[in-house]
C-alpha cells in the first residue's frame, strides 16, 4: 500500500499531521516532488481555464502521482464551524479529481457544522484501510503531539526573527503559495538576496484569529493570514500580499485590509510562473522605498 500526497494546497497545512499519522501505522507515503515545469504543465493540461493558479498546480501534482501509488489522499474540507468557511477549492477537489482521473481516492470530511471533526475523519481513513480503531486513535494522538511540537519550533523561530536588526517584511499569503517552489520561493529568494528578514504570516500562534483587520471575515484561512498583521505591525517595515490569480477570497480580503493599513505594502498576484521579471522589479523598488522611509 502506498498513499500518494500531492505537494500542494492541503499539504502545506497538514503535512506533519499526515506524515506522523501514517508513519505510526507503518504505511508508506509517496509525496510528489516540489513543483516544477512538468507538474505545472500537467496542471494546465487538465485544468479548466477559470481555476486559480493554485488549483491548477494541485491538479498537476495529482496527475504526476496517479500511476505511482495505490491511493491518493484528498480530504474534503468544508468548514471549521460558523463563519469559519474554507475556500471552495478545499471542498471541491475530491469531485474534480474523481472526474478527471481514474485513481483510488482516500478521503475524509471536515465539516464542524455537521459534527464531522478531524478526529472522526482520521478514524474513517483508518477503517477504510482496515486498521484497528484503538491503533488509529494512538496514531492520531501521536501525530497531533508531534505536529504541535514541530509547529512550536517554527513559530518560535519566526518570533525571534522579529527582533532582527534587518529590515523586516511580513509575507501575507496562503502557505500553498508562499512555500511553493514555483509560486512563492522565487520571491523569498529575492527578498533574502536583498537582505530582508521575512516574517511568515502562518507562523504565529493562531488562538486569536480576529483583529482590527479581520473583523467579520468569513474565510478561516484568510482570517488566520490577516490576523498576523496585528501581531507584528509595530515591528515590521512593510507588508507583501501574495496571492494567485484569480483567487476570489484574496481579491476581496486583501483590498479590504489594504484600505485600513498605515504601513508600506505591495500586492503581488501571480498568474504566470515563467514571467517573474515584472514582479522582481516591483519588489526591488518596494525594498528601495523602505530604505528611505
Amino acid at each position: 500500500m502506498k498513499i500518494g500526497i500531492p505537494r500542494s494546497l492541503y499539504y502545506y497545512y497538514f503535512k506533519d499531521l499526515w506524515k506522523y499519522f501514517f508513519e505510526y501505522l507503518n504505511i508508506e507515503l509517496v509525496i510528489s516532488p516540489e513543483t516544477n515545469k512538468e507538474i505545472m504543465d500537467l496542471g494546465l493540461k487538465y485544468s479548466n481555464d477559470e481555476m486559480c493558479l493554485s488549483m491548477k498546480n494541485y491538479i498537476g501534482h495529482i496527475a504526476y502521482l496517479k500511476d505511482k501509488c495505490t491511493h491518493i489522499l484528498i480530504p474534503r474540507i468544508d468548514n471549521y464551524g460558523l463563519n469559519n468557511q474554507t475556500c471552495t477549492n478545499f471542498l471541491s477537489t475530491y469531485d474534480i479529481v474523481n472526474n478527471l482521473f481514474d485513481v483510488k481516492i482516500l478521503n475524509y470530511n471536515i465539516n464542524l457544522k455537521n459534527g464531522e471533526t478531524e478526529f472522526k475523519g482520521f478514524l474513517n481513513v483508518g477503517r477504510e484501510l482496515g486498521i484497528n480503531k484503538k491503533y488509529i486513535k494512538e496514531a492520531y494522538t501521536y501525530a497531533c503531539i508531534r505536529t504541535k511540537k514541530a509547529k512550536k519550533e517554527k513559530v518560535l523561530k519566526n518570533l525571534r526573527n522579529l527582533r532582527s536588526d534587518k529590515r523586516k517584511i511580513l509575507l501575507v499569503g496562503h502557505p500553498y503559495n508562499v512555500y511553493d517552489k514555483l509560486i512563492g520561493e522565487p520571491i523569498i529568494d529575492l527578498l533574502k538576496g536583498l537582505n530582508i528578514e521575512i516574517i511568515y504570516c502562518d507562523l504565529f500562534y493562531t488562538k486569536d484569529e480576529y483583529s482590527e483587520y479581520s473583523k467579520g471575515l468569513y474565510w478561516k484561512y484568510s482570517k488566520e493570514n490577516i490576523s498576523s498583521i496585528s501581531k507584528c505591525i509595530d515591528r515590521i517595515d512593510g507588508i507583501i500580499f501574495l496571492s494567485s490569480f484569480p483567487c476570489g477570497p484574496d481579491s476581496l480580503v486583501n483590498e479590504l485590509v489594504i484600505r485600513k493599513l498605515n504601513k508600506p505594502y505591495i500586492n503581488i498576484i501571480v498568474d504566470d510562473v515563467e514571467c517573474y521579471g515584472g514582479i522582481e522589479t516591483r519588489i526591488e523598488s518596494f525594498v528601495d522605498i523602505l530604505k528611505v522611509l
